[in-house]
């Protein structure tokens, strides 16, 4: 039922794209040729990118339904290359209407160029695209390396400004997003559905969730050298909609700028009553979490992501963790039954350099017991090929492993690791959950 569940947000995605990709061809053809066939081609990307714009912003609107089913980091990835897609496709427009009305004008292309930015309408066009390519030059993954996280979010928030441009470009354009009553209605419809979206997902649920709890700090507990566990607790907590194994974004107003953010997964089961997140000290705002305020407000987005048990399709589990990916996997622990499944119906694979890098190790342990699983500590220096993960050593820890669902949680090159492995083993990739926790 949970792999149904997946599957049908999956469908309902796919269906929308296809639909709206249909109805768009028809207003195209509908609404007759350019006024010369290169402008023709401009109109064709035109009103694909139209369309790709919006399929951009719903990807990052964080609707629940499609979220939790989904997960935030694969809508992320699949915002990444549409909206790479959505460059060419605006950057092929733009080129293709100064080349038809070059051709239309007998002018060379670059004094139709300039022509064309005398335009209002045109001249908002190419500042869209403009905006659009600084964007994505920020996110090719060699620049986005190179920034920080608070630099790149402030450039990535000039595609809003992008979009509406490009909103008002398309609307003072009348060949063919007003060509009929039925295509204004479309085209009106489905900016108030993307942008509505958006508002409602990422700015009126947020913001009511947290007048209604009121979130504050009940407790820093320091848990090692290097991680600290912030407990955070409000009002109505047994309504909040949180799972084990899902992450929220995190801001400490009194701690960091409120613009400032960080995804940390929830350490604990929610229960009703409180949250925990457990942080190591890798950058400036999980160091600092150690000098919070017991009372200090907390503004929590989410809880997000689909790493959860909704995923399961099969009685046994196993738990794969690196480093700090041990908290979602902690938390998921809770929801195992305790007793009364059969032995090493759960077993956790926990990989760390040493023992003392393994954060609540001491929590999985007491967790595993009561569930009579397996827990394997699996320790050892660093290494490009983690051979601790290679075919032949998990099958002889886990030799079913392919009768079970398998989770994954921590550094991205541990799990594309142990995915690959899982592949070699056999496991079908509806039993392979993973999550890759961060912002963009």
């Amino acid at each position: 039922m949970a792999g149904g569940s997946r599957g049908a947000a999956r469908w309902a995605v796919a269906a929308f794209v296809v639909a709206n990709v249909v109805i768009v061809e028809v207003l195209f053809f509908t609404a007759g040729p350019g006024k010369n066939p290169t402008l023709t081609v401009a109109k064709f990307f035109g009103v694909h990118a139209a369309l790709t714009a919006a399929v951009q912003v719903l990807l990052v609107s964080r609707l629940p339904w499609v979220e939790r089913r989904i997960g935030m980091d694969r809508l992320t990835g699949w915002h990444r290359w549409v909206g790479f897609a959505l460059v060419w496709t605006v950057l092929t427009h733009a080129v293709t209407v100064v080349l038809g009305y070059s051709a239309l004008g007998g002018e060379s292309a670059g004094a139709t160029f300039l022509s064309l930015a005398a335009v209002p309408a045109s001249l908002l066009g190419m500042l869209a695209a403009a905006l659009f390519v600084g964007v994505a030059a920020t996110s090719a993954r060699r620049v986005r390396r190179r920034l920080r996280y608070e630099t790149w979010h402030g450039v990535h928030l000039l595609l809003y400004v992008a979009l509406l441009l490009a909103l008002v470009h398309q609307l003072l354009e009348t060949t063919t997003f007003t060509a009929s009553v039925v295509a204004a209605v479309y085209w009106w419809s489905l900016v108030l559905f993307a942008f509505g979206s958006l508002i409602v997902g990422r700015v009126v649920i947020p913001v009511r969730r947290n007048r209604y709890h009121q979130f504050r700090v009940s407790a820093v507990v320091p848990e090692s050298r290097d991680a600290v566990s912030v407990y955070v607790v409000g009002r109505h907590m047994e309504e909040l909609p949180a799972r084990a194994g899902q992450f929220c974004v995190w801001r400490f107003p009194g701690h960091r700028h409120w613009w400032k953010a960080n995804p940390f997964s929830l350490s604990a089961a929610p229960t009703g009553r409180g949250l925990r997140l457990t942080a190591k000290a890798v950058g400036e705002g999980s160091a600092g979490l150690r000098g919070l305020k017991v009372g200090e407000r907390v503004f929590v987005e989410g809880p997000y992501g689909a790493f959860t048990s909704m995923r399961r399709t099969r009685p046994g589990v196993l738990l794969v963790a690196g480093g700090v990916g041990i908290t979602p996997i902690r938390s998921m622990l809770e929801e195992q039954p305790v007793g009364d499944q059969p032995v090493g119906d759960v077993v956790v694979l926990y990989r760390v350099r040493d023992q003392g890098e393994a954060v609540l190790l001491r929590e999985v342990r007491e967790l595993v017991a009561a569930r009579r699983g397996r827990l394997h500590l699996v320790t050892g220096p660093r290494a490009p090929g983690l051979p601790s993960f290679d075919p032949a050593a998990v099958h002889a820890l886990v030799p079913d492993v392919a009768l079970r669902d398998v989770y994954v949680c921590g550094p991205p090159a541990m799990t594309d690791t142990v995915v690959a492995t899982l592949r070699t083993l056999g496991v079908p990739k509806s039993q392979v959950h993973t999550e890759k926790f961060s912002l963009a």
